[in-house]
């Protein structure tokens, strides 16, 4: 046949390749665009059928290479949302890619880490969830990594697991452990999207919620998995482990099992979810550990995935096979072809060409099934998965009612067993009788005797059928031997026929072999000839034991007609003792009547009784229902509050709230002793109703204050305040619903209740602002001490200041003397003023001392008065060490080693701190006081004499200052213009350098506010004054009489909304 001998390259380049670097190409370039479509910056959640492509195409490589090969080049440290769709994608991966996707991921250890860290510095609320989620991977490949027979999807049976967990306690103690956390994590990740879909006031319906919600659907999953398996562990402990050992492992549980179901709960009710899974329900309460029996109630919870619906979009090939263009291109090229070269050997086609169109089509075929057949297979698959969920909850439910059934029965027995011990215990009491005991103890005497000595011939026959047993099995081994003898000389000639067909070909080894044949063979023959030796001498003491056998059986049966006379003698007796007992069951029966009569009359009486008691119970639990009822409204109500816009005006301090929460844990305590007493006698539930009443009323406002308190807060403790409130709100109705339903009230537990009030009174302790480092009971001696410290500080700067103005006027002359000694002199008409004014204000917080402690002491007023206390020691302190830090400027100044603008900021700082102290001692004086009107007249004063202090610093700075003539006239143009750019340079510097400054000096002042500010909140112990002035907390300068190691500060220390307006200079 003819055929074209060369064929132009373009021609072979449209035939289609199949090589092994095309499929693997276009799988990599199929995972990538899976990859990037589902891993992106969109605030939406990742599409299913780009993440099922991913997961085959680790099926497709048996590992994630791929995966992370295209991962790790995500930029995702600039996207919050790029990495937490890449933790929902991997989580996937994870839970239903191939099993060597775990050992991949193992290696990428220390990336998944630095993302989760990298995040979690980072103020983003996105950040935050990828932070907690990093974590819960690393958990989940470290478990699965450590445990192989859990796969990642976390599915095995019971079987597996008890084949997992071992019989080893400590093994099974430690993976409940490993469990705990791997639940600790999942829980963690929901809580905090939750908290995140509060806080945002997220819908589930909306793109941003729904991409926070799409990894919970593999959290529930695991969940669901995790709760079964940790019920089995903890229940295979508690039947190896006493109770106490594990009452952790039991309170761990209980605390996730309420998270649990509470997660569950939310996530039910959300719509998104509806479509896309189905959560199970957990039980009521958490199972009871310390009842085995309990297992069988226990119920496997079950997720079911519903059917996916088809996708609009088709999906791609994998692999794709052909290469090549359009069906429609070949053609054209064709006729290109044969218009360029003719037709090839009269217009007649290659068979090759034909048979690989042919076979074209057939692959195109075939991939068209393949793919028909992939998707088939996988709606089975998900039929097949459902139908096995449903089967599992069908065989959890018959297990259950097994388990029941087994109890039935283990009970019916126990009661049958009961009454068989009463029968025979009335047969006993029937059978013994006094006379017929009497006439009876002689024969029984007589047949005791007898009895002996059968039993000695019973003996004596079983120690030589014993003796027989044994020459019995010695015959058996024996014989066992001889078979043993036998099959091994069978095996010998077995040996020997082989040994002679194998002679021709290894005639040295048959040699060998035949020579150690025989020397097995005599000594098995020697063996054999003990043996038969045995053998005999164990038949010839048959023999002998038989004829004594023999003799025996004779005294037996000697022995047996005498037994049998005697028999017959105690059957008589024991007639006559039956006619005795006919008697005495006639008079039983009379007795019987008699006493059934009387049981008559107290049945009724009884029932009376309980009738009334039971009338009792029922008012009793009608009281307690009203009462939790009411309880339940005013807990609605308080919870209520929680989410009331007109709710977030009203505010409340952290000190109210922690009395509040201590209170109400008080009042817990109450409900549990009132519960245990009600439970103990339910006819009386005063103390329940009572403590159930104070509990409510405590609770309600708790979580009131709560939620006031948090509106001042800052935003993650105010959060984390309003979760604990909301908690709490929750495990009370849950408690109140308990307590109105005879059902349930036995299961109460007011203890549940403690855990979130004890969150909201740490969160209080938190919130609540620092105070002094003393105690209240040593604030009246701290206050003394603090006001006579400033007064002693005051007497030694005046003392320094006149020591200073003696040296300068022997140091100095002229124009320096005259200006030293006019900055000396305003500093001691200052530091007088002062002195003026911190007596005034001692004289004046005197009077407040004794006209508001009324019948208590002084110490008690000034710890009663906390707030104000601190204030005036920190005024008094501020204004001591004003006055030392002045003193100290003004010894610089006239050594001429300081710098003048020293000294204007101490007098500015002097007089800011010395309104301190006016407002703190004018906050609780009476305003028609004439000391009050004294102590404003000084700090009028004091204010003029700083002022003279400024203006008589910045007079003598003018004076000394050199000042130089500015002589231009020598200057060029080019000059004066270098000069006028150099001055220009020179003031942007200065202006750079200043606003530098400024910042710095703000930061400074914010900071000092903070440290200042701890106390600074207004005084909650008098609300009916108006908050006017500053609360001032700790200071942070040095003691008095010591210089500070910085600059002092340049402006007032006081704010505006600390209720105090600094005093403004008058020359400044």
């Amino acid at each position: 046949m003819n055929s074209i001998k060369n064929v132009p390259a373009r021609v072979l380049s449209r035939r289609p390749g199949h090589s092994l670097e095309a499929e693997r190409e276009q799988f990599d370039k199929t995972q990538a665009i899976s990859i990037s479509k589902a891993i992106n910056t969109q605030e939406a959640p990742v599409k299913e059928k780009h993440a099922r492509r991913i997961i085959l195409g680790t099926h497709h490589e048996k590992g994630a290479f791929t995966f992370w090969s295209y991962a790790i080049g995500l930029p995702l440290p600039s996207s919050a949302i790029l990495s937490w769709k890449f933790c929902h994608v991997l989580h996937k991966v994870l839970r239903d890619g191939h099993p060597n996707v775990l050992h991949d991921c193992q290696r990428y250890r220390s990336n998944i880490r630095e993302i989760g860290e990298l995040w979690g510095h980072l103020h983003d609320r996105y950040g935050q969830l990828v932070n907690v989620y990093t974590k819960l991977l690393l958990t989940k490949i470290s478990f699965h990594l450590k445990h192989p027979q859990f796969p990642a999807g976390l599915e095995v049976t019971d079987e597996v697991l008890e084949k997992a967990a071992g019989t080893d306690i400590n093994d099974i103690f430690q993976l409940t452990v490993e469990m705990f956390d791997y639940m600790d994590c999942e829980l963690k990740l929901s809580e905090s999207v939750f908290r995140q879909l509060n806080t945002a006031i997220a819908v589930s319906q909306m793109s941003s919620g729904q991409c926070r919600l799409a990894p919970l659907i593999q959290v529930i999953q695991d969940c669901s998995h995790l709760y079964h398996y940790t019920v089995k562990l903890l229940f295979k402990l508690h039947s190896c482990l006493p109770a106490d050992t594990l009452q952790g492992h039991r309170d761990r549980f209980h605390e996730q099992f309420h998270s649990l179901k509470n997660f569950f709960r939310r996530a039910s009710d959300m719509l998104y979810f509806k479509r896309l899974i189905q959560i199970p329900r957990l039980p009521e309460g958490p199972p009871n550990f310390l009842r085995a029996s309990a297992l069988a109630e226990h119920i496997k919870p079950v997720v079911v995935i519903p059917a996916e619906a088809p996708e609009d979009e088709e999906p791609e090939n994998l692999i794709e096979i052909s290469t090549g263009p359009p069906a429609a291109e070949p053609a054209v090229v064709a006729n290109l072809f044969d218009q360029t070269f003719g037709p090839p050997n009269g217009s007649v086609k290659d068979d090759r060409d034909l048979q690989i169109e042919t076979l074209k089509r057939e692959v195109e075929m075939l991939r068209a099934e393949l793919e028909k057949i992939k998707l088939e297979a996988q709606r089975y698959i998900a039929q097949l998965k459902g139908q096995v969920n449903a089967l599992e909850a069908e065989l959890e439910e018959q297990r259950k009612q097994k388990q029941k059934a087994l109890v039935d029965n283990e009970q019916l027995r126990h009661e049958l067993a009961q009454l068989r011990a009463a029968q025979q215990e009335s047969e006993r009491t029937q059978s013994l009788r006094e006379e017929a005991e009497k006439r009876a103890s002689a024969t029984e005497a007589r047949y005791a005797k007898l009895k002996e000595q059968h039993g000695k011939l019973v003996a004596t026959h079983a120690e030589l059928l014993r003796k027989n047993a044994d020459t019995a099995r010695q015959l058996t081994v024996n014989q066992q031997n001889q078979e043993e003898v036998q099959r091994v000389k069978e095996q010998l000639a077995f040996q020997v026929e082989q040994v002679k067909r194998e002679s021709e070909m290894k005639l040295e080894e048959q040699s060998d072999q035949l020579e150690k044949a025989k020397r097995e063979l005599e000594v098995k023959a020697g063996e054999l000839v003990h043996m038969q030796e045995a053998l005999s001498r164990s038949e010839q003491s048959g023999s002998e034991l038989s004829a004594r056998l023999d003799m025996l059986s004779v005294e037996k049966e000697a022995l047996s007609s005498a037994v049998q006379q005697r028999e017959a003698e105690l059957q008589a007796a024991q007639g006559l003792a039956q006619e005795r007992a006919v008697a005495l069951s006639q008079e039983q029966q009379r007795h019987s009547q008699e006493r059934d009569e009387l049981q008559g009359r107290l049945a009724n009486k009884e029932s009376q009784e309980q009738g009334l008691q039971q009338r009792l119970l029922a008012e009793q639990f009608a009281v307690l229902q009203r009462t939790a009822a009411e309880a339940e409204r005013i807990l609605r109500d308080a919870v209520g509050k929680l989410d009331d816009p007109l709710h977030l005006r009203c505010t409340s301090s952290p000190d109210y709230l922690v009395s509040r929460a201590q209170a109400a844990l008080e009042a817990v305590s109450a409900l549990e002793a009132g519960l245990t007493q009600y439970l103990t006698s339910r006819s009386d539930a005063s103390a329940l109703v009572a403590a159930l009443t104070q509990f409510s009323h405590l609770a309600a406002d708790t979580i009131i204050n709560g939620s006031a308190t948090s509106h001042l807060a800052p935003t993650d403790p105010a959060d984390r305040l309003i979760d604990a409130c909301r908690e709490c709100g929750s495990r009370a109705l849950e408690l109140v619903g308990q307590l109105q339903d005879q059902q349930t009230v036995q299961k109460a537990q007011a203890g549940l209740v403690r855990i979130p009030l004890q969150g909201i009174l740490q969160l209080g302790q938190e919130l609540r602002p620092r105070s002094l480092d003393v105690r209240q009971e040593e604030l009246g001696a701290v206050v003394d001490k603090e006001l006579a410290a400033t007064s002693a500080a005051i007497e030694e700067a005046v003392r320094r200041i006149e020591d200073m103005m003696n040296q300068a006027r022997h140091a100095s002359s002229g124009v320096k003397l005259e200006v030293n000694e006019r900055i000396l002199t305003s500093c001691t008409d200052l530091m007088k003023a002062i002195r003026l004014l911190v007596t005034a204000s001692t004289h004046l917080q005197k009077e407040i001392v004794e006209s508001g402690r009324g019948a208590a002491t002084q110490q008690e007023f000034y710890a009663k008065n906390s707030r104000w206390t601190e204030g005036l020691i920190s005024a008094s302190k501020a204004v001591g060490w004003g006055a030392t830090q002045l003193v100290e400027s003004a010894d610089k100044v006239v050594l001429h080693t300081g710098k003048y603008e020293e000294l204007i900021v101490c007098s500015h700082e002097i007089a800011a701190s010395t309104a301190q102290l006016v407002a703190a001692s004018k906050v609780k004086a009476n305003k028609n006081s004439p000391h009050l009107s004294r102590l404003q007249e000084c700090s009028r004063t004091v204010n003029v004499m700083a002022a003279n202090v400024v203006a008589s610093t910045k007079s003598g700075q003018e004076q000394i200052e050199d000042r130089d003539t500015m002589d231009f006239s020598g200057m060029s143009l080019i000059k004066l213009k270098k000069q006028e750019m150099e001055t220009q340079v020179r003031v942007l510097e200065l202006e750079k350098t200043l606003e530098a400054e400024r910042v710095r000096l703000g930061e400074l002042r914010r900071q000092h506010y903070m440290l200042a500010g701890g106390v600074g909140s207004p005084s909650e112990e008098e609300p009916s004054r108006p908050s006017t002035t500053a609360q001032g907390g700790p200071s942070k300068k040095p003691p008095l009489a010591q210089k500070p190691s910085v600059v002092p500060r340049q402006d007032h220390q006081l704010d505006r909304k600390d209720g105090i307006c600094p005093a403004q200079l008058v020359n400044s």
